[in-house]
């Protein structure tokens, strides 16, 4: 008699436990789906257009920050080394390349103004243009090379140089003046070399 009541309370104990561990296990499962539901609800945004309701779906937007990186590198090089005969125009570029670039930018920048650079530009009314190459990104230490192509149009010559510059990325606040959110930094050009020049013939 008595063993037969140790054994089941044995039995009701193994029971309890067993019933324990498994709503323990059903209650995970239930938030785990309901969570990722949501989640992948939350992905899914509708528009309407005239009127009708259309389901359109929103990336991560680390999905696309190699992208967006590229795109800051090359836009920056593109403003700061586009550079017509024209004051204005100049200043208008490297001011806005200087949103995408912390104090390096500016400093390179000076010193190119102290040396004359621009005031050369200018004078010889020549117009530098660039062609990317490539971008080297490094996404885990954020750091990238750039590769580019630069053209110097002077009355007397075109000279072809190959450009490389790198530095570091930081994710900043997106704004209408960096609207990919991210700012170069430590940037320095590592060569600017002639490697092609010609006569530039004039009939």
């Amino acid at each position: 008699m008595i063993k037969n009541i140790e054994h089941k309370i044995k039995l009701s104990f193994w029971v309890a436990v067993i019933a324990l561990l498994s709503s323990v296990v059903l209650c995970v499962f239930a938030i785990t789906y309901s969570y990722n539901l949501v989640k992948s609800e939350r992905e899914n945004i509708y528009v309407l257009d005239n009127g009708v309701p259309l389901l359109v779906t929103r990336t991560d937007a680390k999905a696309n920050r190699d992208i967006e990186y590229r795109a800051t590198i090359n836009t920056f090089h593109q403003l700061f080394f586009t550079l017509p005969p024209d004051d204005d125009y100049i200043e208008q570029n490297v001011g806005q390349a200087m949103y995408l670039v912390d104090n390096t930018g500016l400093l390179e920048y000076n010193n190119l103004k102290e040396k004359g650079y621009y005031s050369r530009i200018m004078s010889s009314s020549a117009v530098l243009s660039i062609k990317s190459d490539s971008i080297v990104l490094d996404m885990k230490n954020r750091t990238f090379d750039y590769y580019a192509k630069q053209r110097i149009d002077r009355r007397s010559k075109v000279v072809i140089r190959e450009l490389h510059t790198s530095g570091g990325l930081q994710d900043v606040a997106r704004t209408v003046n960096n609207p990919f959110g991210t700012i170069i930094t430590d940037w320095r050009t590592i060569s600017n070399e002639d490697i092609y020049e010609r006569d530039n013939r004039n009939f």
